[in-house]
């Protein structure tokens, strides 16, 4: 499970004297354990991890820019590093055919869809793709499929 491997990984940090994946990982680690004690799990499912490290890297993205809009080119450096780090822990994306297949897949189940079913078609591809795609990619092409009927 991708916690024990945060666990794990957060370990090893603290093994190797390695500050900047320790003190990301101890904050990617509590905040699992708020989580888990919030939804009143022992554990987390990996897509809720997921979830969380997602958050995390939009975080960093932001912080990155407010950073180099105010010329602090340190902190921006930082955050990038940061990000690599979180990166890591995500699994490897849906490319645009594989989208584009589970998407191919849902729509069977919708044979006269219109825009207004977008949304829901949406909630479905994104279930399938288990937080593998990217929300702007599969919304251009449901968007897509839907308008070519």
């Amino acid at each position: 499970m991708l916690e024990d491997k945060i666990f794990e990984d957060f370990k090893q940090a603290m093994k190797a004297k390695d500050e900047l994946r320790k003190s990301i990982l101890s904050f990617l680690r509590s905040q699992i354990k708020n989580l888990a004690i919030e939804k009143r799990k022992e554990k987390l499912e990996d897509a809720d991890c997921v979830n969380l490290i997602k958050k995390e890297i939009k975080r960093h993205e932001d912080s990155i820019e407010q950073f180099k809009k105010g010329a602090r080119l340190d902190l921006a450096e930082k955050e990038e590093k940061e990000l690599v780090i979180l990166k890591a822990y995500l699994p490897s994306a849906l490319n645009e055919q594989e989208t584009s297949q589970i998407i191919f897949d849902v729509l069977k189940d919708f044979p006269n869809a219109t825009m207004k079913d977008m949304g829901n078609i949406m909630k479905l591809v994104l279930e399938k793709a288990s937080g593998r795609a990217d929300g702007a990619i599969v919304s251009g092409l449901v968007k897509k499929a839907l308008t070519k009927g």
